[in-house]
């Protein structure tokens, strides 16, 4: 999931696929959003945090509410991605001032857009915001960003079946993002053991285990040491 300014925002930015040279802070937002979405992903936090802090400075230097409204949203998407359902509180105090496509993309994040405004959002969602449910409504998202975000909305209004939490389980694991892995494998363990297929949670639980251990950092060996002989 590109920052794509210049197709979501082309108000703010009309013309600027023509110009010879990208301005700095384009370029260097594009830059940071693809490193805070990454690092997030993969539960880099301090990582994401430096990256989205410049992503939102770069945007604010514009003074474009509707720029830093885009920010605001992509942490939110980020972190609906990976099962966070909080308010996109970022967002709301920039709502006033920001282009109606961020409001209904801000809805469609918090599962209450109408399916009225789907024309509003990019392609990728229109089937999940016009009501289709089902892994129908996501098998043709090509940016696996885009997929689970997607697939989490679903999730949020209570369409999502056992194949959605399956193919977003699957998006993430091929992509290697640790963070979103955990939480959509950790829904489908909640599933199985509502179900009583306690084998089934326990081999997903598994799983999250082998992902929760590559996010711990191998001790460090001091500068200059050996390795033992074996």
């Amino acid at each position: 999931m590109k920052i794509l300014l210049c197709l979501v925002l082309g108000a703010a930015l009309a013309g600027c696929g023509n110009q010879p040279r990208q301005p700095d802070w384009l370029v260097n937002a594009d830059g940071a959003q693809d490193r805070y979405q990454r690092a997030y992903l993969t539960g880099r936090d301090r990582a994401a945090g430096d990256e989205f802090a410049r992503l939102r400075r770069e945007l604010a230097s514009t003074a474009q509410p509707g720029l830093v409204a885009r920010a605001e949203l992509t942490r939110c998407a980020v972190q609906l991605a990976s099962l966070d359902f909080a308010p996109c509180a970022g967002f709301e105090p920039l709502r006033a001032d920001a282009p109606e496509a961020e409001r209904a993309y801000a809805d469609f994040l918090q599962g209450r857009l109408e399916p009225a405004r789907s024309g509003l959002l990019p392609q990728a969602y229109r089937g999940v915001a016009g009501g289709q449910g089902g892994a129908g409504a996501i098998q043709g998202i090509e940016d696996p960003l885009s997929r689970i975000i997607a697939s989490a909305v679903l999730l949020r209004t209570g369409k999502a079946d056992p194949e959605v939490l399956q193919v977003a389980v699957d998006t993430a694991s091929a992509q290697g993002w640790r963070r979103a892995v955990m939480a959509w494998l950790g829904a489908q363990a909640m599933r199985a053991e509502q179900a009583g297929a306690v084998e089934e949670a326990a081999r997903l639980r598994r799983r999250m285990q082998l992902a929760e251990d590559a996010g711990v950092a191998a001790p460090t060996r001091p500068t200059g040491s050996a390795p033992s002989a074996r």
